[in-house]
């Protein structure tokens, strides 16, 4: 087996995935590339530290997950630090909305697909 050459980030990973609330054991590498829309084998390599995603797509994970950007590009401060990369903050009419946000965001692409459909069938 290759050596980890990024087995510290591998491991920040695993926090975070697991701070977001992703499954634990041997579905989650199926479950972070399909959330990802990358395939089983990018999502095993970051797994196990044998490779780093690209910074732009880190950027997003890092928002998606809500951990702070430097924490697991780098390790560096804490993973709920104050260095949160946030997104544009945006105006909701109510709070049923963020939470409607908050949990497609949380589902894998195929499913936001799927729920767009659902609803414009409405």
């Amino acid at each position: 087996m290759p050596q980890a050459p990024h087995k510290e980030f591998a491991k920040r990973l695993h926090q975070a995935w697991d701070y977001a609330g992703f499954p634990q054991g041997r579905h989650r590498t199926t479950h972070v590339a399909d959330h990802y829309e990358v395939s089983r084998e990018s999502a095993r390599k970051w797994a196990l530290g044998l490779s780093i995603p690209a910074n732009e797509r880190l950027r997003a994970m890092a928002v998606q997950m809500q951990v702070s950007y430097e924490w697991l590009s780098t390790g560096r401060g804490t993973m709920e630090g104050k260095n949160l990369v946030r997104e544009t903050p945006t105006k909701y009419d109510n709070a049923e909305e963020v939470r409607l946000v908050g949990l497609v965001r949380k589902l894998p692409r195929k499913k936001q697909r799927a729920l767009i459909q659902l609803l414009e069938e409405s």
